[in-house]
């Protein structure tokens, strides 16, 4: 039974017909890329939006959206970019094609869930977005910006797929497509002061850089006591030292697999869903083609020793 449903755009009306006399209608986009997360507490589920896709312009696309968990009742959301509509072939400008936003934005989605997290005595909602952003907002103040962190370059191509906390930091990958994608950051919750850096790998687990083959760490993140587990885009999984940054292990899932249902199976980019560490097993996803890596098709478990 459908108890709500709430809306992240106005809805659409007729803005004019393209050169080829069909009708267009905005507002698109507001998308949310990500599972929500339910804050119990406060009775408020937490979303994060993605940019729009025609005009005009939304309130609450590029943003951390609340809704009464029972109602679907917007609660409170904090838009971190305005006016970011971005379409697939469309020019910077468009002043002569309403198929097109007037004016492009970036494409600096929320592609994660936010956290909540306990930040000492504070809790949190913490998120990081394609703009290379992390932004942490009070849930007791309407969302209010607490702070926000730079922790690498802006890229709209590739998601930043999730982040994750132990309680003192959060852990977020660098993904992107510019010339440093890659490599690990732990922020420190109570301040949003960069811990440590973890740099790019120098060595790709999939050869030479090519398309689908590089650096880029965008997968959702894992954490466990003393390391952080992120995926690559070279194939590799590899654990840092939640003390330093350092990596303490790596495994190259670019091969062939023997499954156990027979399948012919490979390992290869890993982007999007991050590993899944439950009753002292590993759980782990290789292959994610597309645009931004190489296709695979294999479900890894692995057990401790």
């Amino acid at each position: 039974k459908l108890l709500w449903k709430t809306w992240t755009i106005e809805e659409p009306k007729p803005r004019a017909k393209n050169a080829a006399g069909v009708q267009m209608y905005g507002p698109a986009g507001g998308a949310i890329w990500s599972a929500p997360s339910v804050d119990v507490k406060r009775g408020v589920v937490y979303a994060a939006t993605g940019n729009g896709y025609a005009d005009p312009a939304q309130p609450m696309t590029d943003a951390v959206i609340a809704f009464d968990q029972k109602t679907g009742k917007v609660v409170w959301h904090n838009q971190v970019l305005p006016a970011d509509q971005w379409a697939m072939g469309c020019q910077q400008e468009n002043p002569d094609n309403p198929g097109c936003p007037a004016v492009m934005g970036p494409d600096y989605d929320f592609s994660a869930t936010p956290i909540l997290v306990q930040a000492g005595r504070r809790d949190l909602v913490v998120v990081p977005q394609k703009s290379g952003i992390a932004f942490a907002f009070d849930p007791d103040a309407r969302g209010k910006l607490v702070w926000k962190t730079q922790f690498g370059l802006p890229s709209g191509l590739g998601g930043q797929w999730g982040g994750a906390s132990d309680g003192r930091y959060f852990y977020t990958g660098t993904n992107g497509f510019h010339t440093t994608p890659g490599g690990m950051t732990a922020i420190d919750l109570a301040t949003g002061n960069i811990a440590w850096q973890a740099p790019p790998t120098e060595k790709l687990a999939c050869g030479e850089k090519r398309q689908g083959c590089g650096a880029g760490q965008g997968a959702a993140v894992t954490v466990i006591p003393g390391a952080v587990l992120s995926g690559s885009h070279d194939g590799a999984l590899r654990a840092y030292s939640t003390a330093d940054g350092k990596v303490i292990w790596e495994l190259d899932t670019n091969r062939e697999y023997t499954t156990v249902n027979g399948v012919k199976a490979n390992g290869a980019s890993m982007d999007g869903p991050g590993p899944i560490v439950a009753g002292g097993m590993l759980y782990l996803n290789s292959g994610y083609g597309g645009l931004v890596g190489r296709p695979g098709n294999v479900l890894l478990a692995f057990a401790l020793e």
